[in-house]
């Protein structure tokens, strides 16, 4: 284990440990700078800008994870029940997934443009002009445009965990259900949402912890804007430590981040853990 260990401490430990001693000084660059104990932590707590991010990151996240588990959940509920079509699509879903985040972005950005977007395109045939819009160039829009991009990348993902452990249950437990009238909603309550306790976990972690740190959609597709309404906590990292060259308030705020996404992942896991042991 000496090697993986070693590597684990290089590429891992040593940079944190360097980054909060980093966040406790006002360097301009990644070395130097004086001891200024906890003033960067006080300014991110009063910056309006690292408050407002924060807002969009969470609301970004909470509407990820409900409806990407809730869409993939529900994709995965049919793929079970249609066998013939299951193979085909659940490699289909797989796709989009593979796709690097660069790409989906130029994608969607496409999509979404107001100038000769299929979108909009596709409204205008419909006779939905009210509904026609700059999708990222609107305060009210751009942010969960951002996320619906998002959550088409890793529909597929989430539907596919799902699935899989759709297929662990064992038939004869479904048959069972079936001869004793369980059937749609009620087999679902009852058999399927407690067995599938673990794949929720999964998905709801790895959803959770992924919206947090989002960074590369916003930064390609909106840049932050329009009116800082996508900028996520980690494009503040970014801004912080890249364009105004403020190293240790940027690690600051990186710190903030990581500190939330352990809080919030360890609490989510346990509260799925304890129903799985329940269910």
């Amino acid at each position: 284990m000496l090697p993986a260990t070693a590597l684990y401490a290089l590429f891992v430990i040593y940079p944190t440990i360097r980054s909060v001693l980093l966040s406790l000084t006002d360097a301009h660059g990644v070395i130097g700078g004086s001891f200024v104990g906890l003033d960067n932590y006080r300014e991110a707590f009063q910056d309006p800008q690292v408050l407002a991010a924060l807002k969009n990151t969470l609301v970004y996240t909470v509407v990820v994870v409900v409806v990407q588990n809730a869409l993939g959940l529900g994709i995965a509920y049919w793929l079970y029940n249609s066998p013939a079509v299951r193979s085909i699509a659940r490699t289909g879903l797989l796709m989009p997934a593979m796709m690097a985040l660069v790409a989906v972005s130029y994608l969607w950005s496409f999509l979404y443009s107001p100038v000769g977007g299929p979108l909009d395109a596709v409204m205008n045939a419909l006779g939905l002009h009210g509904l026609e819009t700059s999708w990222l160039g609107d305060t009210h829009t751009a942010l969960m445009a951002i996320a619906v991009s998002y959550m088409w990348m890793y529909l597929g993902y989430t539907a596919t965990i799902y699935l899989s452990n759709y297929l662990s249950i064992p038939a004869d437990l479904m048959e069972a259900a079936a001869l004793d009238g369980a059937r749609g909603w009620t087999r679902f309550r009852r058999i399927d949402w407690p067995l599938l306790a673990p794949s929720l976990t999964v998905n709801m972690t790895l959803s959770t912890i992924g919206s947090l740190r989002v960074f590369d959609l916003p930064f390609i597709m909106t840049d932050g804007g329009p009116a800082n309404s996508t900028q996520t906590l980690s494009y503040v990292v970014f801004e912080d430590s890249f364009k105004d060259f403020r190293f240790a308030y940027g690690t600051a705020v990186a710190v903030l981040l990581l500190v939330i996404t352990v809080i919030v992942g360890v609490l989510l896991t346990t509260v799925l853990r304890r129903r799985e042991v329940a269910a």
